[in-house]
């Protein structure tokens, strides 16, 4: 079992399906620069530095990272919607945890969002780049000294992470947190932590990050190529827990967004303390009359009650529904309020790696349909930072599966949003 692995399903969370019943909370869950990727759906021109131009690693603290100039392989610069025109639709994808253990996930999906211009979002866990020697310079709220539900990566593995961290940034993808510990149950758990006790564990996990170097004793290593203390500006909670308390602290760090909610709906997402909500969606699950969770883990809870190693014959049948109900949502969205699309993973190999396989052919699917924007959260903040918040206001006004009465056209022509603004389909 990989260290990622080693967690309870309570740990996980409770994976239940949306509806009447209850509403369920997700789990967790050589370097070289390459070539940036092909163009794609909604990709833009970079607007990085010039071709052929170069920054010399201007290296931070002790080395662990460096700054080495703007983020290369990025979009263009965001604008504003114009009066009648319609949405992008974009897609996220992001990664809890985001550790490589030898199982070859990380770069096989930096190699498909490279093959179809895509960017995602990596929420690193800070421990993951803390060797288990060290361990006891981990002091997690609420729990014993070197403490941690998803135990420590091996140093083989560690060294794996950091390689694909760096080609994960210098592809264009954004690096944000899953914190450290992954604690989710009992006293310790992350839902009592205090606003102070969730600044401790955010500088905490910054600082793992920031001396790996010190911390291995690997200084002839590649640092990390970006100052983390300005890329980090989101991150996810250890199975959706203590949004409410966590957001004071990002809010005073200046971080821009949070994908923490449990339970979110596909509707245009808008602030809470200051700072993008942009939780997780109840999406449609095949055969089922209620909605799942849009991640991996939840999806999986429902099919085999927490088993990651259920009976294989169910594995074709499970991989089908799975990517039927990735596909549902975004088609929802897509077909009516263009709300964007949320889904969240774990690089697992649960049940065969049935969950890996549908992400991947949802991605594969939605890449190149028209307008769709598969982007990171930080670029789709850039863009919501760009519009104008009484265009926001208007498409907030759509609900789940609503499409705007009159065609787009004349819902984005400059009329205020009504509460019978559209019509469900």
């Amino acid at each position: 079992m990989s260290e990622i692995s080693r967690r309870s399903a309570v740990g996980l969370g409770l994976g239940v399906g949306l509806g009447a019943a209850a509403a369920g909370l997700a789990g967790c869950g050589a370097d070289e620069n390459p070539a940036r990727p092909p163009a794609g759906p909604g990709r833009q021109p970079d607007r990085g530095a010039p071709k052929g131009a170069k920054t010399a690693p201007r290296l931070i603290g002790d080395g662990s990272t460096a700054y080495t100039g703007r983020q290369p392989n990025q979009p263009a610069a965001p604008t504003r919607l114009e009066p009648g025109q319609k949405p992008p639709q974009f897609v996220i994808f992001s990664w809890d945890g985001a550790g490589e253990v030898g199982n070859g996930l990380f770069p096989r999906f930096l190699e498909l969002a490279k093959n179809h211009g895509a960017h995602m979002t990596f929420f690193l866990s800070g421990v993951y780049l803390l060797p288990e020697s060290k361990k006891r310079l981990y002091d997690p709220p609420n729990n014993p000294l070197g403490a941690s539900d998803i135990g420590y990566l091996t140093d083989a593995h560690l060294k794996e992470t950091l390689r694909y961290t760096r080609e994960a940034w210098l592809d264009g993808h954004e690096i944000g947190t899953h914190f450290n510990g992954h604690f989710c149950a009992g006293t310790g758990s992350v839902a009592n932590w205090t606003p102070a006790q969730w600044r401790s564990e955010i500088e905490q996990a910054r600082s793992f990050i920031k001396t790996w170097r010190t911390n291995t004793g690997w200084h002839g290593h590649d640092p990390l190529p970006f100052d983390y203390d300005k890329e980090l500006v989101g991150g996810r909670t250890p199975c959706l827990l203590g949004q409410d308390n966590l957001l004071p602290a990002a809010r005073e760090l200046g971080w821009r967004y949070d994908a923490s909610s449990p339970g979110g709906v596909q509707r245009w997402p808008s602030k809470r303390q200051g700072l993008w909500d942009l939780p997780l969606q109840g999406i449609p699950f095949p055969g089922h009359s209620f909605e799942v969770l849009s991640m991996d883990y939840n999806i999986l809870a429902n099919q085999s009650k927490n088993s990651t190693r259920a009976p294989s014959y169910n594995y074709d049948g499970w991989r089908r529904q799975a990517s039927e109900s990735y596909m549902a949502g975004f088609n929802r969205a897509y077909e009516t309020n263009r709300a964007p699309f949320f889904i969240g993973n774990h690089f697992e190999e649960w049940n065969g790696g049935i969950y890996m396989d549908a992400v991947e052919s949802a991605l594969k699917q939605v890449a190149d349909k028209k307008d769709v924007r598969l982007v990171s959260f930080r670029q789709f903040v850039d863009w919501l930072d760009a519009q104008d918040p009484m265009v926001l206001d208007r498409l907030r006004s759509l609900q789940v599966g609503e499409a705007p009465t009159g065609g787009w056209a004349r819902f984005m022509s400059g009329a205020a949003p009504s509460p019978t603004a559209g019509a469900r389909t």
